[in-house]
């Protein structure tokens, strides 16, 4: 009887190994979606968003994970004033009719433990593309002053700004932009427990 019920509680503990998806929210003071450009050949540009909300799913035993970001196109930071409103006008994010940039995926790929891509869907002005965004940084432990685990990740990818209807001054300013996505995630009270 001790054997059978030895073995129940390790199919048990089994089960609840292999089922381990955790859920992470996007900690916006410590996410930075950036992207860079060069401009007339004069230099490399990156400007910054300031708002940006989601979540990270990851099953480390299974391999698997999802991503669910929310950009706030409005909150786009060049260090200037006039060029933020330049480039929420029409010819670029059209922000009054497109606020939200957003990046779904379903497909993280790893690489051993780690997870080494994201691929999925990058919406940008109405338009949606399929993208797939290389991680160069990641790591997941207990945050030392939330006292929760929380986990990080640095992931980019170059697209072409003309396939978002946002292609005013090519080649002069380059149709390539390189978008990184650098973010912080704490997991979430449901899972913490």
């Amino acid at each position: 009887m001790s054997r059978l019920l030895t073995l129940s509680v390790l199919f048990a503990v089994s089960t609840a190994v292999q089922a381990a998806p955790e859920t992470f929210n996007i900690d916006n003071t410590h996410t930075y979606p950036h992207f860079t450009y060069n401009h007339f050949g004069f230099s490399n540009q990156t400007h910054k968003f300031d708002k940006t909300s989601g979540k990270v799913v990851i099953d480390r035993v299974a391999k698997t994970g999802s991503v669910d970001v929310t950009i706030d196109a409005t909150s786009v930071n060049t260090g200037y004033a006039l060029f933020n409103e330049h480039i929420q006008a029409a010819d670029y994010f059209d922000t009054a009719t497109y606020p939200a940039i957003t990046f779904k995926s379903s497909q993280m790929t790893f690489k051993g433990d780690q997870p080494v891509s994201l691929s999925g869907d990058l919406t940008i002005k109405g338009v949606t593309q399929k993208v797939t965004l290389n991680i160069s940084h990641f790591k997941c432990m207990p945050h030392p002053m939330k006292k929760v685990e929380a986990c990080g990740a640095n992931a980019s990818t170059e697209i072409k700004r003309s396939a978002f209807n946002m292609g005013k001054h090519v080649p002069y300013v380059s149709d390539e932009v390189m978008l990184t996505l650098a973010i912080e995630a704490v997991k979430s009270q449901a899972t913490a427990k």
